[in-house]
């Protein structure tokens, strides 16, 4: 059985007022707390590490407690680093481009210039199980996204004949936004 694959995007309707003007920005934002956990998991490795160099008697050699101190502070740092980037995603949308940001640092990031986008889509449920995880991920049969959280999410279409998911609070706004910039920059249109 499989819960909505990523292809079954729900059409949205025209934006009914189509004329009216859109905002310079639109910003858009999904979080998961759930990270912060894994988080200290990680920051609990690192500690775990320097208190294993602080207060070890180093009565069983040097090459194995060196190991597990090095080892718990690699796996704390990876652990640490590796959740915070996806805490939350930041969706950006002007009105040349879309840029995707991952975390407090804002990497991974992503720009996309709307020249590129050829639709946008409205997905109600992205899960992490779809992608394989949480983060930045890529497969061939769906194409690349950024997962963060289970949820709603858009789906960009390229020229590419490559998608982008994005998971994102109040995707079916940020879905009328693309469009609605896509609709203003065609040819044969006044924005």
């Amino acid at each position: 059985m499989r819960d909505h694959p990523h292809d079954e995007s729900i059409p949205l309707p025209d934006v009914p007022h189509a004329d009216a003007p859109h905002p310079d920005v639109w910003t858009g934002r999904a979080t998961n707390r759930f990270q912060w956990v894994l988080a200290l998991v990680g920051a609990a490795c690192m500690a775990l590490g320097v208190e294993l160099a602080v207060e070890s008697a180093w009565t069983s050699g040097v090459a194995p407690l060196a190991m597990s101190v090095v080892g718990c502070i690699a796996a704390g740092l990876l652990v640490l680093f590796g959740t915070l980037a996806f805490v939350h995603v930041d969706l950006k949308l002007d009105k040349d481009s879309l840029e995707v940001r991952c975390g407090h640092i804002g990497l991974p990031r992503r720009r996309i210039p709307l020249a590129h986008v050829a639709g946008a889509d409205f997905v109600p449920l992205v899960t992490p199980r779809h992608w394989g995880g949480w983060g930045y991920r890529w497969r061939p049969e769906k194409g690349t996204a950024v997962v963060v959280r289970r949820g709603e999410g858009v789906v960009l279409r390229l020229w590419d004949g490559h998608t982008f998911t994005i998971t994102v609070d109040d995707a079916e706004s940020a879905v009328r936004a693309i469009r609605g910039r896509l609709r203003a920059g065609a040819p044969g249109t006044t924005p």
